[in-house]
């Protein structure tokens, strides 16, 4: 059998309403399992707590390993959502930049702290990497990659505007991370966490940072 042929016999997964359903009550089920016991949960204890047979996990995710990486993308896909992206595409639209820029880390960096899941998962791919490289990428996608082309975008226009000189686009975005997320995803990964007063100050002093680097120099006649 050719493999055009074999990929097309191979079993789809469930569909409808109700295989719908069934697959959402899984992934909530294995999120929750795979968040406390990585991936050590069992398949019996997924199918239990999501009110499902074994065979019907096994239906819809084709494997033990396929779940938990599929588990893992939807989970990143979801704290963060399409608003951060729209408010980074507005930057450039700003009437006052250190205002919208801001707020925005504000945003940014609250999506962080206040979504446990978000640290859960990010020790949990760092737990399992060894197991499922695949998972470093599955990471990056949903992350960083995720908002990297909306942030280098607005930096670009800035720049198109006099509004900013940025030289290296790259540098910038990962000055910007580093002075504004990086700190909560550090302090994370050792248990602990920074306090509500210490956030707001990075990020008004990070901002003030950023943009006193990348603000164009006014020169005297």
């Amino acid at each position: 059998m050719s493999s055009a042929n074999a990929a097309s016999s191979a079993k789809q997964p469930p569909a409808g309403p109700r295989a719908e359903a069934k697959r959402r009550a899984i992934v909530a089920a294995a999120r929750e399992l795979f968040l406390r016991e990585g991936f050590e949960a069992s398949v019996d204890a997924i199918a239990a707590a999501a009110g499902v047979s074994k065979v019907t996990v096994y239906n819809h995710f084709g494997s033990k390993e396929a779940l938990f990486i599929g588990v893992i993308k939807d989970s990143l896909d979801a704290p963060l959502g399409g608003a951060l992206v729209t408010a980074i595409d507005g930057l450039a639209e700003a009437d006052d930049l250190r205002e919208a820029l801001t707020d925005l880390a504000r945003a940014w960096v609250r999506g962080t702290r206040t979504n446990p899941e978000v640290l859960a998962l990010r020790n949990v791919v760092s737990r399992e990497l060894h197991r499922f490289p695949e998972l470093g990428a599955v990471w990056q996608q949903a992350g960083p990659e995720r908002h990297h082309p909306a942030v280098a975008d607005a930096l670009r226009h800035l720049a198109d505007q006099g509004r900013l000189d940025i030289p290296d686009i790259e540098v910038a975005i990962l000055q910007l991370y580093s002075l504004l997320l990086f700190p909560h995803l550090v302090f994370s990964t050792y248990g602990t966490s920074i306090d509500d007063s210490l956030t707001d100050r990075l990020i008004t002093g990070g901002v003030d940072i950023f943009l006193g680097h990348y603000t164009p120099r006014v020169t005297q006649p």
